[in-house]
């Protein structure tokens, strides 16, 4: 959609079908990469991304060693056709940001103490782009430290909400933003926190919100936590079940 539309909701509706509460279809899996330590699939609705770890291992270059703890580097990177408009190769300063964001939030739930001088790297490929792809980066990288075995405080469970206008110009917070919501609406939030602790290791604005707006589109969020880390924990299993089947 490259021409603003007349609105971004009507009759409750959003220009998807779904309700302001409601997530896109999502789908997780782990251990799609065969040569990673883990590895994990997550889409939300058209959105892909597939998240590696690979590590502990030796730390390169040298230099960057840590002698208390394992050096972590979250890489985030679009693929060149995951957009409508082919995106030129190599991270931007774009991704170098998101890179940077993505790693500070998964250290924070990283026992690093336990693998001291050592790094783990987890490379984040975006195959596919309908907005919210740095939460749903987020989402796939924890599951694939899980898949790895690297031992957590917890998951990292992500999403976006943000704020889009009706037919008559009425404001509404929705959760799990899509393409034309990311484009057109008046506002977006980037999301993560640890669902079991409730701690937040991501809130990120685009836009602006009111202190009313803010903590309404979080409680919206914190209900779409509960439901995605559901579907984390399934993935995690559901790998081990199929081995045992």
């Amino acid at each position: 959609m490259n021409e603003k539309p007349e609105y971004l909701i009507k009759n409750g509706k959003r220009l998807d079908g779904r309700k302001p509460e409601e997530l896109r279809e999502i789908k997780m899996r782990t251990g799609v990469v065969s040569n990673a330590d883990g590895s994990a699939m997550v889409s939300f609705g058209k959105t892909k991304v597939i998240a590696a770890v690979y590590g502990p291992r030796e730390v390169h270059p040298r230099h960057l060693l840590l002698p208390d703890r394992a050096l972590l580097r979250a890489w985030y990177d679009m693929f060149s056709f995951s957009v409508e408009d082919r995106k030129r190769p190599g991270p931007g300063r774009r991704e170098i940001e998101i890179s940077k964001v993505l790693t500070e939030a998964l250290r924070s739930v990283v026992f690093l103490e336990k693998f001291p001088r050592t790094a783990i790297d987890i490379f984040i490929a975006v195959v596919q782009a309908d907005a919210s792809t740095r939460v749903t980066g987020l989402n796939a990288a924890a599951l694939a430290l899980a898949d790895a075995g690297i031992p957590m405080k917890d998951l990292v469970t992500a999403v976006s909400f943000g704020k889009v206008y009706d037919e008559k110009g009425k404001e509404h917070m929705v959760v799990d933003v899509f393409k034309p919501e990311d484009n057109w609406g008046l506002a977006d939030v980037a999301y993560a926190v640890t669902p079991n602790f409730g701690e937040i290791l991501l809130l990120q604005m685009d836009g602006n919100l009111t202190r009313e707006e803010l903590f309404t589109g979080k409680r919206m969020a914190d209900e779409a936590v509960r439901k995605i880390y559901r579907q984390q924990v399934k993935a995690l299993k559901d790998k081990y079940l199929e081995g045992l089947e």
